[in-house]
C-alpha cells in the first residue's frame, strides 16, 4: 500500500528514492575502493563502465529526489536541529554535484558517448572540452570522497539518536514513528 509522506514518517515514494541512493551509492563505493587499491586488475575490468553508468543514474533518481522533495516540503518529517538540517542540504548538494561533475568530465573527454547496448545516455562530445575535463578531474574524486564521509555521518547520527532514546529509523523504514 503506497503511503503519503507525512510530519512522523515518509512516504513510500520517498523511502523507495532513499534506499535506492543507498544501494547505488554503496555500488559506487564498492567500486571506487576496487579501483584504488586493485588499480586496473583483471577482476576490475570494465567497472570504470559500470560506475559511469550508474553515476548517470544516480544523477537522474538525485534529480527526482531533489524534485519530490520540493513538491512534499511541509509534509514530511522536520529536521531534529539546524545542523541535522545542514547536513540533509549538504548531503543532497553533494549528490547533485557529484554525478553532475563525471558527467562533465566524461562529455568534456571526448572519448565517446556513455551507452548501455545501443541507448545513449550522454553524446559523445564532437571535441575535447579541456576545462570540463579539468573541471571534472579536479572535483569528481574529492566531491565523491566527501559524498562518503557525509553519508557515514549521516549513519552515525542516526545510531546517536537511537542510543539517545529518539529512534529515527523508522520514519524511512516505514514504521509508524512514535511521538
Amino acid at each position: 500500500m503506497m503511503q503519503s509522506d507525512n510530519l512522523h514518517r515518509y512516504g513510500t515514494i520517498s523511502r523507495v528514492l532513499h534506499w535506492l541512493m543507498a544501494l547505488g551509492f554503496g555500488f559506487m563505493l564498492f567500486i571506487s575502493l576496487s579501483l584504488t587499491f586493485a588499480g586496473e586488475a583483471e577482476w576490475t575490468n570494465g567497472f570504470r563502465n559500470y560506475h559511469k553508468i550508474m553515476g548517470y543514474f544516480l544523477m537522474i533518481l538525485v534529480i527526482v529526489r531533489v524534485l519530490w522533495a520540493l513538491f512534499n516540503s511541509g509534509k514530511r518529517p522536520s529536521a531534529h536541529s539546524t545542523a541535522a538540517h545542514l547536513g540533509h542540504l549538504a548531503l543532497y548538494a553533494v549528490m547533485i554535484a557529484v554525478p553532475l561533475v563525471g558527467l562533465l568530465r566524461q562529455y568534456g573527454a571526448a572519448r565517446g558517448a556513455l551507452t548501455i547496448g545501443d541507448i545513449t545516455l550522454l553524446p559523445a562530445a564532437p571535441e575535447r572540452v579541456d576545462w570540463l575535463v579539468k573541471l571534472g578531474s579536479q572535483w569528481h574524486n574529492l566531491l565523491a570522497w566527501t559524498l562518503f564521509a557525509l553519508a557515514t555521518g549521516h549513519i552515525v547520527m542516526v545510531i546517536v539518536h537511537r542510543i539517545k532514546g529518539d529512534d529515527v529509523l523508522p520514519r524511512m523504514l516505514g514504521n509508524k514513528a512514535r511521538h
